[in-house]
């Protein structure tokens, strides 16, 4: 064990010394917000450094990332508005040229006089004009007019609204706001489109494809992307010889005949657990109602079936809402079952855990309510920008609860800790054979709780560089990272009581599970930062470490082909058939959405042309939904069934799981996959602003493939009835069988 533990603190101390070497490196060469941008040959200021940084807050506060996307983080209806920034300024000069030079407009020009008005283009946009002794950038007056028109046609969207974008009108009204915001969008479109000091690629690494400009992708990111495809084949073949050779010199267990977790003495705590199922049950529910008046905004803009819904309940709320509520019936429903497993752990109840759990729900249900009150407050301008930030709408996909509600969970979770932790460190003393496996939970235990507090390392005006820097530790890290690693514990330990698996041999595989994950997921994190103002660092690490986060998944048929020959074992072990064929669904959908649709847009080279397209929301389904909401729902069966000797309705169950599962399939065959194909396609062959634009999103071929999208939504949605009705059913009866 020893070797097994060195191993793990060695992958996790080293990596995290990689991660916080490359999160100094984009602090120290971020790109800079200048003092002043002005107008070559006068005194004239355009923008000042406060503009900028005021105009960060008005796009948070009209729903930053849940309205387009900035360099390609976001969502997926409006525009990313770097791209269209940038292109539309692009045209403007290259028009205004031509009109002057040779009176026409750019695209009548013979291809000589195309180049040499291109080539005026790329040297007046970029190149890097920001002065260190005055922190200024200089333009040109004609770039000046262009940023004008932009201004101009920018407020108008959001003033005016644009149904095509689901941007209501009177969205964002006040003028001084607007041109704010613009100055925001310059900025943006300004780092993406500037060479660095003394390199021949933007601040963004040449993102996003502009023919226009010649930002194409740079050598660095096809380079590493090679590289990562050799890596991962290379660590396949190791750790399938490595598996192959191990797996089966586990410690033999004897093969009971009889349920051994039968007579599971069950206490009032757990009794107390069992109303967070009917809560999550109803959020479930919800998140997907939200989801399909948010995915029916792509197809009608402002309305559903013709009533003008976008007026109560914009396309920012409706997709905030959605997403944040799927990150809270997830983790609470992972919380609920650390507590409700703590006293099987620890063999007692210990004090004021009863009352420690009802504090937590009634917690749950002022942040869920409060954060998202706050964020329809927010985004319909009824708060200030500070009081915006911490209690409105944050503007960061899956991070959008304003900085009041973050620091409120995260005091919930330091009590869930010592809750759960105390427990765990109770059966660590007893010194038995599940010593390593319940150590190993208690470090992922305090990782939970200690991890979501990197959400809190960014401040109102931090950089958008650092503001993801410190996001994606939150939503990889924490969610993806060590909320993971507590999962694959939680089961080796069932499975461990269970007898089907020694506790011995629990906590070797837990550990090594773990480190493998972690070799991978912790700097892999940098995958989601290639294109963020972040030094080539994050591309050369991310792409390298992302792809080894690929290699254990594709190991999921064997867990697969162990979790069902489970169910051949004995007749007892039908009793927990439905809680193991979640579990079976977890490892397809890590193998598939997490494994292949997540490697389809990891590589740099990949992510340069598809990053927040239609094949992002591909992986974001399967693999939040395929993997961890699966996950939730067979922890929320397997406590069900651990409390209740009550016959389940396994007709109900049985629905539950397959229309869940076929309607996940029909939702990405049938719709988002081709779109994001159609999508990818555009963007590599003319820019992505093209890939974006509403002449794409809303031609027949493409609104035919959403509208398909209704048959695995209806399907799925039968699915989520199905399951949150068998739940709030064997709940209650449950709760009346102890009472």
């Amino acid at each position: 064990m020893r070797k097994i533990w060195t191993g793990f603190i060695a992958v996790v101390v080293l990596s995290f010394i990689a991660l916080i070497w490359v999160g100094t490196e984009i602090y120290q060469t971020q790109p800079p917000i200048p003092e002043t941008v002005k107008v070559n040959g006068s005194n004239e200021t355009i923008y000042t450094k406060k503009d900028i940084q005021d105009g960060q807050n008005v796009w948070e506060s009209i729903g930053g990332m849940e309205v387009g996307s900035i360099w390609g983080h976001g969502s997926y209806v409006a525009p990313d508005w770097t791209a269209d920034w940038i292109h539309k300024e692009a045209v403007y000069l290259l028009n205004y040229w031509a009109k002057k030079d040779f009176n026409t407009n750019y695209d009548s020009l013979d291809e000589e006089n195309k180049a040499a008005l291109k080539a005026r283009l790329v040297k007046d946009i970029r190149t890097n004009t920001f002065n260190e002794k005055d922190q200024s950038i200089t333009i040109s007056k004609e770039r000046k007019e262009a940023i004008e028109v932009n201004s101009a046609y920018y407020a108008n969207i959001f003033s005016k609204g644009h149904e095509k974008y689901a941007i209501p009108e009177g969205a964002l009204t006040d003028t001084d706001k607007l041109a704010k915001l613009n100055a925001f969008l310059f900025w943006t479109s300004w780092a993406a489109s500037t060479e660095r000091p003394n390199q021949d690629y933007t601040y963004t690494s040449n993102w996003p494809h502009e023919p226009l400009i010649n930002n194409t992708i740079t050598p660095d990111s096809q380079l590493w992307s090679g590289f990562s495809i050799i890596l991962l084949l290379l660590f396949i073949g190791v750790l399938t010889y490595y598996y192959i050779r191990n797996h089966e010199k586990g410690e033999a267990v004897t093969n009971p005949s009889n349920d051994p977790l039968l007579d599971l003495k069950l206490v009032r705590s757990q009794k107390a657990v069992l109303k967070y199922f009917l809560v999550i049950s109803l959020l479930i529910v919800l998140q997907v109602v939200l989801g399909i008046v948010t995915v029916h905004y792509t197809v009608e803009g402002q309305a559903f079936f013709g009533f003008n819904l976008s007026e109560y309940l914009p396309y920012s709320i409706s997709r905030t809402w959605h997403t944040q509520l799927a990150v809270f019936w997830i983790a609470a429903t992972w919380l609920a079952t650390g507590l409700f497993l703590a006293p099987i752990i620890s063999g007692k109840e210990m004090k004021y855990q009863v009352f420690g759990i009802n504090f937590l729900f009634i917690a749950l249900l002022i942040i869920v309510l409060g954060s998202m009150l706050g964020e329809w407050l927010g985004v319909h301008q009824f708060l200030d920008l500070t009081t915006n930030f911490f209690f409105g709408h944050q503007g960061y996909e899956y991070m959008d609860l304003g900085r009041f509600w973050q620091i409120f969970l995260g005091i919930g979770l330091i009590l869930w800790v010592v809750m759960v932790g105390r427990h765990v460190l109770y059966g660590i003393r007893k010194k038995d054979d599940s010593k390593h496996l319940l150590s190993i939970l208690l470090i992922a235990v305090v990782a939970i709780g200690m991890f979501f507090f990197s959400g809190l390392m960014y401040g109102e005006n931090s950089s958008l560089p650092v503001i993801n820097y410190w996001r994606w530790w939150l939503v990889h890290l924490w969610v993806e990272g060590f909320f993971e690693v507590f999962a694959t514990v939680i089961i080796a330990y069932i499975f461990s009581r269970m007898k089907i698996i020694s506790t011995k041999t629990a906590g070797k595989t837990a550990i090594a599970s773990a480190t493998i994950f972690l070799a991978g997921g912790i700097i892999g994190t940098l995958h989601h930062l290639y294109y963020s103002g972040t030094p080539v660092q994050a591309i050369a690490l991310g792409a390298t470490f992302s792809a080894l986060e690929v290699v254990p998944l594709t190991l999921m048929g064997f867990e697969i082909r162990e979790n069902w020959n489970l169910l051949k074992k004995n007749a007892w072990i039908q009793r927990y058939k439905w809680p193991i064929f979640f579990f079976i669904a977890v490892a397809f959908w890590n193998m598939v959405g997490a494994g292949v649709f997540g490697f389809l847009i990891n590589p740099p080279i990949a992510l340069y042309y598809i990053q927040g397209l239609n094949t992002t929301a591909v992986h974001a389904h399967t693999a939040l939904f395929g993997v961890y909401g699966m996950l939730g729902m067979g922890f929320i069966l397997i406590c069900l069934r651990l409390y209740s000797n009550i016959a389940w309705n396994e007709k109900l169950v049985k629905n539950a799981f397959w229309f869940l599962n076929g309607g996940l399939v029909l939702m990405v065959v049938l719709s988002l996959l081709p779109v994001g194909i159609i999508q990818a396609y555009t963007s590599i062959t003319k820019g992505y602003s093209f890939a974006r634009d509403p002449e794409l999103l809303y031609n027949p071929t493409v609104q035919t493939l959403k509208w398909m999208r209704m048959i695995g939504d209806i399907v799925f949605s039968l699915g989520i009835v199905c399951f949150c009705w068998f739940v709030v059913r064997t709940t209650i009866n449950a709760i009346k069988q102890k009472s």
